[in-house]
């Protein structure tokens, strides 16, 4: 465990003895990605994946300037980093559990779900039927409030990954023997429940909204149309920003709200661009597998580097609306 953070252990290597390009500067990283290579997820959830692994590296290497430099002396960010890679594990169904929370991997599987149970979650399904049957809503309307009920859905799984998290910390922790690390999860133990009261009340918040917009329908004045972006901005309205503040904040925000359309027009090209590829294989045209490969390919490489450009920039935001953000640039 000693040689876990050292350069030999993280840095990458030219290539592999197979010849395959390293993704990762850390090697935990690059036994992830390999892993889900195996595991033949979607194209869309492999995207999802490299963006959160490309985030989760920016991360580490950062940390590692502050470890050198004794500025994580009580390993708060250490603790946090641990926990995130941990939910990108479970997320993706690579923590050696098997998943019973179920959740969509992307917006196209929305037209196959049996209409009246779309969002696993008793409380959203009974408020997106009565949504849909009220006549509030047009066409458009109905599929941005859809994407809202869907971003939801996965803030609870996201809460509930957290919340396993933290029962297998709890299980670790009962069984400390050394009075100085028992002090030391102690402290960790205290900053995840901090964070799981946060994002509840998230939650909260969150569904609080989606009754209301259910009942009454959009207002004329609504500032953004993406799930993420509308989340930034109330956050941002409850934040202790001054008006100027926010008026800058809020012209960012369109600029981020460009980014993840974006994002999101390119994961939709890279299903569909699997699809035809697949088609093609089953045809058997060498020739125009290949042609169909390498735009698949190229595709796939965009879609990351938009989606790792649109979580880095989500990632700035959130901690320039958080209060420590304010004061500090967080990790």
């Amino acid at each position: 465990m000693a040689g876990k953070y050292s350069r030999d252990m993280n840095e990458p290597k030219p290539g592999s003895s197979d010849g395959k390009t390293v993704e990762f500067r850390i090697a935990k990283l690059n036994q992830v990605w390999d892993k889900a290579q195996r595991m033949q997820l979607s194209p869309g959830r492999q995207a999802e994946l490299h963006s959160d692994l490309k985030i989760q590296e920016k991360d580490e290497l950062q940390w590692k300037k502050l470890k050198v430099e004794g500025l994580d002396e009580n390993g708060e960010k250490e603790a946090q980093l641990r926990r995130n890679f941990n939910v990108i594990l479970a997320k993706y169904g690579m923590d050696g559990k098997r998943d019973t929370r179920t959740m969509e991997s992307n917006s196209l599987k929305d037209h196959d779900i049996k209409e009246g149970d779309q969002f696993d979650d008793p409380r959203l399904d009974k408020l997106w039927n009565k949504a849909q049957s009220s006549g509030k809503f047009s066409s458009d309307e109905l599929q941005s409030l859809k994407r809202e009920f869907q971003h939801h859905k996965d803030k609870i799984h996201e809460y509930n990954l957290l919340m396993d998290t933290l029962s297998r910390t709890e299980e670790i922790h009962k069984n400390v023997i050394s009075p100085l690390e028992g002090d030391t999860k102690e402290h960790v133990l205290h900053q995840k429940h901090t964070d799981l009261k946060l994002k509840m009340r998230d939650l909260n918040q969150g569904f609080e909204r989606l009754r209301k917009i259910s009942h009454e329908g959009f207002t004329e004045d609504s500032e953004f149309r993406e799930p993420r972006v509308i989340e930034l901005w109330e956050a941002a309205k409850r934040s202790n920003l001054t008006q100027d503040e926010l008026d800058s904040l809020k012209e960012e925000l369109h600029h981020f709200e460009t980014k993840v359309e974006k994002h999101n027009h390119y994961q939709e090209q890279l299903e569909l661009s699997h699809q035809k590829l697949r088609h093609v294989e089953s045809l058997g045209d060498e020739e125009h597998i290949k042609r169909n490969q390498e735009k698949y390919n190229t595709l796939a490489e965009k879609t990351r580097e938009i989606g790792y450009k649109m979580k880095k920039h989500m990632q700035d935001l959130t901690n320039k609306i958080s209060q420590q953000g304010l004061q500090h640039n967080e990790l």
